[in-house]
């Protein structure tokens, strides 16, 4: 990684970084915490990790947490895992989420769009009774502090109130999206016991209707625990024997009863994508996603009541998490129910345009098939009032950036950010003061400590690490459920460093301080000790117009050999013949390394992904060096199984 400054992409004129809100909250923290006064976001961020406990209470005092039983210190103890957040406070995060219904309640707090990409709002005052009506009957049902109540869901305003209603009665959410499978949902659902059920008939996806009542009526069967499954007719269809029909329970006028609970009292809990074994069932707290995503909305994303937020995800992933807690800023979130590409590529910046999004996120895929397909969006779209496009997902190319800059705004702010399930927000990303670099994302969050690492332990500055945060988030996980001993939690962050979190991701944290993401740790490819990450790969051979995608892969061999294989899904109508294996060569070569060139490039049906989409590396990696799939994989976290079975005949072929 070179030391030197390029030119950056695109700087914050001094107007927009004076009206910044974390402008405005390093000048209150100098006044009354102590922060610096000067030195911009460097000297913030330093000052935030170096005073964790300080900056934490000022970001409660900023941004108003309401307390109903005081806290007796910010950190109890800080020992990773089993950081001790605000003890002894008592709090409810949707009674935050639903205060801006006091001031703007004929405002929007929701604008539903589904492939017709026509918005419906719901306003903040009939959010906060829908909420009120189903917490009252949630609490009929007798669902008490700490039940779980899970949705099988869409992205639609019913899941938000239900969400809502949920951590208003202390209860815990967890939610899959309607396409998942009933296997894939049940290894999720049945680890927690959820004891009500919300669920839709069906949903549109791609202009086609998908009658999901069968899935339904096997979740029942299957979850013994349920006491109430409420219907949702997304299609029309009637409720089923013994259901209960959402509209009687969202009827009444009832104002919400907000459970005051201790801040780590569990309020969701999410599922890593479980390559191997039943997905970690990943608990997080009410408290600490309050406190960590009023600070990564409001300071990092400037999100305010004058904002509309539009991020493009399911409610099977985190993201859909953090699109709701837009809420706490007091920002109009934009639900999006339909097919990315529906009716043709540009469907998502349609759906900013009408709904007049201010900060749009998408994922770097998206972007990247945009720019494939010719897609246009300046031209085509009237997208003057986007301030910000935020990817995330995988890591956004440096054509990505370019692609971005030249077709949508020249002046437009570029977040590329990373974090994950795990934390449920982003370890590094968006800073609205800071320039943007290609290829880059521009700085560590406040508070996390984030540092590459050598396999000895040592900070490593413009050189590839391990990404690793050195002190505890409050987001991070209370613990695993069905994780009684907390082994499983420790392993899958704690073990390669004792206290510190490994992430399994490869970063370089620049000279500048900027953040460039590398792909897996667990997937890197390390040829005669030179690492690449596989998004490296991906980012050079994907620009090939034949390649539609690829998934490349490194095996260490019994004779101590290595063996790279390049796996590339083609384009329709191209042909993997010797002029295009010469390119693919020629690009990785040119572009990247001599030494990563592949040994062998194929031609494959389709790259595996997980539900959420990433490619499946690791488990791909198991197959080829002969573990049975039962064993290499999950089969319900995979979106095609059938693909699977190329790169297990291969295996056996080469065996």
């Amino acid at each position: 990684m070179p030391t030197a400054n390029p030119e950056p992409l695109w700087r914050p004129d001094p107007q927009r970084t004076a009206e910044a809100q974390i402008t405005a909250f390093q000048t209150w923290a100098a006044e009354h915490h102590g922060a610096p006064s000067g030195g911009g976001y460097a000297a913030l961020h330093r000052w935030s990790v170096d005073e964790l406990e300080t900056f934490w209470k000022a970001v409660t005092q900023w941004f108003d947490v309401r307390f109903s039983t005081p806290y007796t210190r910010v950190l109890g103890t800080r020992a990773m895992p089993g950081a001790a957040w605000f003890p002894g406070g008592t709090l409810n995060y949707a009674e935050h989420a639903l205060r801006a219904a006091a001031t703007r309640p004929d405002e929007p707090a929701l604008l539903y769009v589904d492939e017709i990409h026509e918005p419906s709002p719901v306003t903040w005052a009939e959010l906060r009774r829908q909420v009120g009506s189903l917490a009252a009957e949630l609490r009929a049902l007798g669902v008490r502090p700490g039940d779980r109540v899970s949705g099988y869901l869409p992205n639609i305003p019913q899941a938000v109130v239900a969400f809502l209603a949920t951590a208003a009665v202390g209860g815990v959410w967890t939610s899959c999206a309607p396409d998942f499978g009933a296997r894939s949902v049940l290894d999720r659902f049945q680890q927690v016991e959820p004891v009500v059920l919300f669920a839709v008939d069906g949903y549109r996806y791609g202009g086609k209707e998908h009658d999901r009542r069968a899935v339904v009526a096997e979740l029942r069967a299957e979850l013994p625990t349920l006491r109430a499954v409420v219907h949702i007719p997304l299609l029309g269809a009637e409720a089923p024997e013994g259901a209960l029909d959402w509209s009687a329970l969202t009827a009444a006028d009832e104002e919400p009863v907000f459970e005051q609970v201790p801040f780590d009292h569990p309020l969701w809990v999410l599922y890593s994508s479980g390559t191997t074994g039943l997905p970690k069932a990943i608990v997080q707290s009410q408290g600490g996603i309050l406190v960590e995503h009023l600070k990564q909305l409001g300071l990092h994303c400037d999100l305010g009541p004058e904002d509309r937020f539009f991020w493009y995800t399911s409610t099977g992933w985190m993201m859909w998490n953090f699109l709701v807690s837009g809420l706490l800023t007091g920002t109009t979130i934009v639900l999006y129910d339909g097919s990315p590409g529906h009716p043709d590529t540009g469907a998502q910046w349609r759906v900013a345009e009408r709904t007049g999004a201010t900060l749009y996120g998408t994922s770097a895929a998206y972007v990247m098939a945009c720019r494939k397909a010719d897609v246009h969006p300046s031209r085509d779209f009237d997208l003057s009032r986007i301030r910000c496009v935020a990817t995330t997902g995988s890591p956004l190319p440096p054509d990505g950036f370019r692609w971005l800059h030249d077709e949508v705004r020249d002046d437009l702010w570029i977040a590329s950010v990373s974090g994950g399930t795990d934390v449920c927000s982003c370890f590094a990303g968006a800073v609205p003061t800071l320039p943007v670099y290609i290829g880059e994302l521009q700085a560590p969050g406040l508070g996390t400590d984030l540092q590459a690492w050598d396999p000895d332990g040592r900070p490593v500055i413009d050189e590839v690490g391990e990404l690793v945060v050195t002190n505890p988030m409050p987001s991070m996980p209370v613990r695993f459920w069905n994780d009684p001993d907390g082994s499983r939690y420790h392993d899958s962050y704690f073990d390669t460093y004792p206290g510190v979190w490994r992430h399994g991701d490869w970063i370089t944290v620049t000279s500048r301080g900027s953040v460039v993401i590398h792909g897996r740790s667990d997937s890197t490819l390390n040829r005669q000790g030179v690492r690449m990450g596989s998004a490296d790969i991906y980012e050079v051979v994907e620009r090939l117009p034949e390649i539609k995608e690829s998934l490349v892969i490194g095996i260490e061999q019994p004779d101590g050999g290595y063996w790279m294989p390049l796996f590339v899904h083609l384009a329709p109508g191209a042909v993997l013949d010797e002029a295009l294996l010469d390119r693919i060569k020629r690009a990785i070569r040119e572009q990247l390394s001599p030494r990563h060139v592949p040994d062998e490039v194929i031609e494959v049906p389709g790259v595996p992904h997980t539900l959420t989409g990433k490619r499946i590396e690791v488990p791909v990696k198991r197959l080829l060096q002969g573990t049975p799939l039962e064993k290499a994989v999950n089969p319900g976290s995979i979106d095609d199984l059938g693909l699977l079975h190329f790169y297990e005949d291969l295996a056996r072929k080469r065996s």
